[in-house]
């Protein structure tokens, strides 16, 4: 029970993947608040959570309604006096090309999976630090870190909840606060009509739920990005490359895209601690072409 005597929040969780990961936490030993649209959804999990003998409770509401969510956490901190663990995994799509793509439909999934996670976390995130503890996990996903047709929208709320993940992961460290994003691979409904069925069906929802331990144990990392599915588990980055000194003038452009090879190369590059890392290196490099001239 490796998280015995912990208590988590799965948003999202009335179905598909976000009751996989419900179950699966409570299996582990947490005490889970299950939220969904839902009130149903959310009670049958709950239910199932407490049928095997776990702890468990009900919440419905969306994550984009602050009052709501502000409820929700007070009712995990009167029922259970404390919040270690926070999943947020609600989200919906509405997939087009771009071309053909409502602005409105655009601004929903955004709303829906960025500002719903920003909602959550700034909700939870004062109990946290009072506690000096805290594990949030963001759903990413392969198609914000590398794109996928007809899903703009999608793409880039999932990649800016990877933007959302390593400023949070910064600001939370000195109050032991540690935030990660889980990129799942599972056949939900979300995911229906996207690949063939014979793909679909090794794309068991209960077989990523198991990325989620390493992610929210005491000795969890911070600033990671676990790609999950099928059973299947590997790491992604973003990095920065070594790069190469060009410098200005009228004719840098050009000068650009000579170097544009040596600018590419991933050899020596790295995983930056902090976003100034880049302003470092520039001015450092700079400043060494500067005295070589010298």
């Amino acid at each position: 029970m490796p998280l015995e005597g912990r208590t988590a929040i799965v948003t999202g969780a009335g179905g598909g993947l976000g009751r996989q990961h419900a179950l699966y936490l409570a299996r582990k030993g947490a005490r889970v608040l299950v939220n969904d649209l839902g009130q149903d959804a959310a009670m049958a999990v709950a239910d199932e959570i407490r049928a095997a003998g776990g702890q468990a409770l009900a919440f419905a509401g969306s994550v984009t309604d602050e009052a709501a969510v502000g409820e929700m956490v007070g009712r995990v901190l009167a029922e259970w006096g404390r919040i270690d663990i926070l999943v947020n995994n609600a989200g919906i799509l509405r997939d087009k090309s771009f071309g053909k793509m409502d602005l409105a439909d655009f601004r929903l999934v955004v709303d829906v999976h960025l500002m719903g996670a920003a909602i959550c976390c700034k909700a939870v995130w004062d109990a946290m630090r009072g506690q000096k503890y805290g594990r949030i996990v963001m759903t990413t996903s392969s198609s914000g870190l590398y794109g996928n047709f007809g899903q703009a929208n999608y793409g880039a709320a999932k990649m800016a909840l990877v933007g959302l993940m390593q400023t949070l992961a910064i600001e939370g460290a000195k109050y032991g606060i540690k935030v990660n994003c889980l990129a799942p691979t599972a056949y939900t409904r979300m995911m229906e009509g996207i690949l063939p069925q014979e793909q679909l069906d090794t794309l068991d929802p209960a077989l990523v739920s198991p990325a989620l331990l390493p992610l929210v144990v005491e000795d969890a990392p911070t600033r990671a990005i676990l790609c999950a599915g099928a059973g299947h588990f590997a790491r992604a980055y973003v990095t920065l490359t070594e790069g190469t000194f060009v410098g200005g003038g009228e004719d840098a452009g050009e000068r650009l895209m000579m170097a544009w090879d040596a600018v590419s190369s991933s050899t020596h590059q790295i995983v930056p601690e902090y976003g100034f890392t880049q302003a470092e290196r520039e001015v450092a490099s700079a400043w060494r072409h500067a005295a070589n001239r010298t």
